[in-house]
């Protein structure tokens, strides 16, 4: 079992996995009182802990376990944690980062967006159609180690980020990126319940929750549903 370090929103933390987790964090010298991140040091490694076991389950993905991405943001959209597992894609980690900050950003205490339910407005002639042109990313933070206490930005449509909440509150979203967008989805739904951060007050997708709404095979995706990925999709009752 190996021991691994994390850095998150400048302090050191360790846990034991078993799989290998890399982990990245902005120099010390970047962080100002103003920069921290909004949510606590232990909550934030609370959540990623989960990560190196939610990989192994089946979330419909194609590799198993997969390679991930997992990003948190605070409430002001700040990066608190950018870590992975396994040889995750490098362009994974600014999408996972834009995850967080879209189901953030898109969420409210009175109803939780998700990602996935997104994907049909963004589409041309949808709802939210050229939103996902907001908020674009910071090229100067697509570097690992960087961003860690900034507002990285990005705005992503597709599934796999899920807003995090706490005494009904939003705190901040979890961004995972790394396989289809379908089992990104599954595995930040479950990381989020494993965490115990997923008391939404309702929301856009599936049965009045966030969670993802598959429009049928030979439909276009309208409303808050979203596209299936492959046949081995999680169905949404069963994540």
């Amino acid at each position: 079992m190996k021991r691994v370090l994390v850095l998150v929103a400048g302090s050191i933390l360790s846990f034991a996995s078993v799989v290998s987790v890399a982990s990245f964090a902005a120099p010390a010298e970047e962080f100002g009182e103003s920069r921290k991140c909004g949510i606590a040091v232990d909550l934030i490694q609370q959540i990623q802990s989960h990560l190196p076991t939610i990989v192994q389950l089946n979330n419909g993905a194609v590799l198993n376990p997969s390679r991930e991405w997992s990003a948190i943001v605070d409430r002001e959209g700040r990066l608190c944690s950018a870590i992975k597992v396994g040889d995750a894609q490098p362009y994974a980690r600014a999408i996972a980062i834009a995850k967080a900050g879209t189901a953030n950003g898109f969420s409210s205490d009175a109803f939780a967006a998700s990602t996935a339910n997104l994907y049909a407005g963004a589409q041309p002639g949808g709802i939210i159609f050229g939103y996902n042109t907001t908020n674009p990313f910071n090229p100067k933070y697509l570097e690992e180690g960087t961003g860690v206490g900034h507002v990285v930005g990005g705005v992503v449509t597709s599934g796999g980020g899920v807003a995090l909440y706490s005494n009904g509150k939003v705190i901040g979203g979890l961004g995972l990126a790394g396989d289809t967008a379908c089992a990104d989805h599954v595995m930040a739904y479950r990381m989020r319940r494993a965490a115990g951060l997923d008391r939404i007050p309702g929301g856009l997708g599936y049965r009045g929750t966030d969670n993802i709404d598959y429009a049928d095979p030979d439909q276009t995706p309208t409303g808050f549903k979203h596209p299936h990925c492959f046949p081995m999709d999680i169905p949404p009752g069963d994540i």
